[in-house]
């Protein structure tokens, strides 16, 4: 079995393994990355790491067509039930086992409120345990010694943010890559504004020249698999 990532631009990706198609911050309606809309995308469960419109995204539009189910923090769930969504909420540290596989929220130091400014919960990141890969998306985040436990538990793929400015810049994501030595690295949340400019390519070369780890840049469309 094999699992497949795409990559959708900014921080949305396309998970598909045990038998279920996972869509992770859905910002396509209005990200001038996005090589998909919000018409177009299918999903079985969205995992929505915080509440800020370019993570939360089309999530309702899309849940509302699909049917998936929004897997995120109880506030998040909590909203996205009340708009008559299928949810599931969990909280920082806890996980689920789902009919695909297992989800649970890590710490990402960040912030997190809806487009209208009202609170949305702890900010996440998602720890993914699909056909025995484990994969981890850190979410908007900085650097956390957190991050070297995580890797204890042996990480297949690593998602992290390089843009700077709101999250993670190239330097401390290398740390990151040192702390949680993952068989494979991709980058994200980089280039959608020009205050998260970054050349991911340079970023790529480092990890490999200072790790010996693979990374890999994505264009939006591109696709990679975990055999």
């Amino acid at each position: 079995m094999s699992i497949r990532v795409t990559y959708h631009g900014h921080a949305c990706f396309t998970i598909e393994g045990g038998g279920a198609k996972l869509l992770i911050d859905p910002f396509l309606s209005g990200n001038p990355q996005a090589d998909i809309g919000p018409e177009e995308v299918e999903a079985d469960y969205i995992l929505v790491s915080h509440a800020h419109g370019d993570h939360l995204g089309d999530t309702v539009a899309i849940a509302r067509r699909t049917g998936a189910t929004v897997i995120s923090n109880h506030e998040i769930a909590t909203y996205c039930a009340a708009q008559g969504l299928n949810s599931h909420g969990l909280h920082i540290g806890g996980g689920y086992q789902f009919p695909f596989g297992r989800v649970q929220l890590t710490i990402a130091h960040h912030g997190s409120s809806f487009p209208d400014g009202s609170y949305g919960g702890n900010p996440a990141g998602f720890l993914l345990t699909i056909e025995g890969r484990t994969i981890y998306f850190a979410g908007d985040t900085g650097l956390t010694y957190d991050m070297k436990l995580i890797g204890e538990k042996g990480i297949d793929l690593a998602i992290l943010p390089i843009g700077d400015n709101y999250t993670m810049g190239p330097d401390d994501a290398l740390r990151a890559v040192e702390l949680l030595q993952p068989r494979l690295v991709v980058p994200f949340h980089y280039g959608t504004f020009p205050v998260i400019e970054q050349d991911p390519a340079a970023f790529a070369t480092r990890v490999v020249a200072k790790t010996g780890i693979e990374c890999r840049v994505l264009k939006p469309g591109e696709s990679l698999t975990l055999a």
